[in-house]
């Protein structure tokens, strides 16, 4: 691939993307040579996987339901994260009144 990409169109994307699963080359290396988060590579190639597995469901979704089932485990993920949160500052406030007595 060109190293000097300016713009990653989704066929740009999907070269790469196949070039990490195929074993070409690696996040890390594709981060190096095209000045990219490991992140961004990453999500690329977690957005492939979604839209694969898709793909060759019986009966596929459409994006619509795609997004919806998305949006849905990330505020599931985000209600645990908050509850999580919220527990750990009530153990703090219930240490630091240990600590104060």
């Amino acid at each position: 691939m060109d190293d000097s990409i300016k713009r990653w169109t989704a066929k740009r994307k999907t070269a790469l993307v196949i070039e990490i699963i195929q074993g070409k080359t690696t996040v890390s290396e594709a981060s190096r040579s095209f000045d990219l988060t490991p992140s961004e590579i990453e999500g690329w190639v977690e957005d492939a996987k979604r839209s694969m597995e898709n793909s060759l469901r019986a009966n596929p979704l459409d994006i619509r339901e795609q997004y919806e089932k998305q949006l849905r485990d990330l505020q599931e993920a985000y209600g645990e994260a908050m509850l999580e949160l919220g527990a750990r500052n009530k153990l703090q406030a219930l240490l630091d009144t240990q600590d104060g007595t």
